[in-house]
């Protein structure tokens, strides 16, 4: 197995802390929330032991890399301008990317921006749909009403900061718990089940202990743990805050198809919703998509609660893809 080695890099203004394994074409690996280059750790070994160059950074606002204080350094188009740097870094024109969860919503977005070099792209548990007709919070408050939705709560400065920093690792394990495959479900927006508005959003949510489940040892709740403690949780909902501006910011790509080879990977119990329809409207948007996957079982943390599975189905693509890096 491939050694995983870390070091820091410059990009975009920023220093971005990386893990990194194998050596040949580029292959980057793009975390999500709440999470950090670590979710990434069963994927490094296996692309490098296939022959790929695999580095996955702990992103802007999380981890060890540069945690900045406001929401404005936190847009589309700096996300995606501290991945063009990291390829610049490494010394390569093109590269696959790959993202799950906010990791996915800037693939989706680097895809269109910069097709000229990611070239290659994997999706896990986001699709990307046609560009809704109202920006996203205000989406969000006409379903929601006066019901509980996580983005809402998000975006007053400091109030869930300061929920997920009371206790670190009771929101740790809250959140890969809540969200794993252990709890069946087809989606996270059955607003009939959701609580008041007012409500705080670790409140409801149960605590495993140390018993995560089969796919987190407690030493990897550890260093996720670890992770928050260093960055706390400000610059990732961060990421959130910006819903808004970046619907403004990609107005310019309404409507810009995906022509990359795309695959796209999901689990049947993800919080995020994935059915016939969704499928349908992400192929108008992805002419280039290739391979979908739907895992039996398999929650939100797609990588890590199915990492065999996924390991193959990316090397298989990334071996197959009519595009050569």
């Amino acid at each position: 197995m491939a050694e995983i080695t870390h070091r820091r890099i410059q990009t975009n203004g920023m220093e971005l802390f990386i893990a990194e394994a194998g050596e040949g074409p580029l292959v980057v690996l793009s975390h999500g929330w709440p999470e950090c280059w670590y979710s990434w750790r069963h994927q490094l070994s296996a692309l490098a032991d296939a022959g790929f160059h695999a580095v996955a950074p702990d992103q802007r606002g999380y981890g060890r890399s540069t945690c900045p204080p406001e929401i404005d350094d936190y847009t589309v188009f700096h996300l995606v301008g501290d991945l063009v740097g990291l390829v610049e870094v490494m010394g390569q024109a093109e590269a696959t990317l790959v993202g799950h969860d906010w990791g996915s919503i800037i693939t989706w977005a680097a895809a269109q921006l910069r097709p000229d070099l990611f070239t290659r792209i994997v999706s896990l548990s986001v699709p990307t749909l046609p560009r809704r007709p109202l920006r996203p919070l205000d989406t969000y408050r006409q379903v929601f009403g006066d019901r509980f939705f996580y983005q809402l709560y998000f975006q007053t400065p400091g109030v869930a900061e300061h929920e997920f920093q009371n206790d670190v690792r009771a929101t740790v394990r809250k959140m890969l718990y809540g969200a794993s495959g252990v709890n069946e479900r087809t989606g996270m927006f059955d607003i009939t089940n959701s609580p008041p508005a007012s409500n705080f959003m670790l409140q409801t949510m149960d605590d495993p202990g140390e018993d995560i489940g089969a796919w987190a040892t407690p030493g990897d709740v550890d260093y996720f743990v670890e992770s928050f403690e260093i960055s706390g949780f400000r610059g990732g909902l961060n990421w959130y805050r910006n819903l808004d501006r970046n619907w403004d910011l990609m107005a310019a790509m309404s409507g810009r198809k995906i022509e990359q080879p795309t695959m796209f990977i999901t689990g049947d119990r993800d919080v995020v919703p994935w059915n016939d329809e969704f499928e349908t409207r992400m192929r108008s948007m992805v002419p280039g998509l290739e391979e979908v996957h739907v895992l039996p079982g398999i929650g939100h943390w797609t990588q890590q609660e199915a990492a065999d599975d996924v390991n193959c189905l990316l090397v298989d693509f990334l071996g197959s893809s009519s595009v050569t890096p």
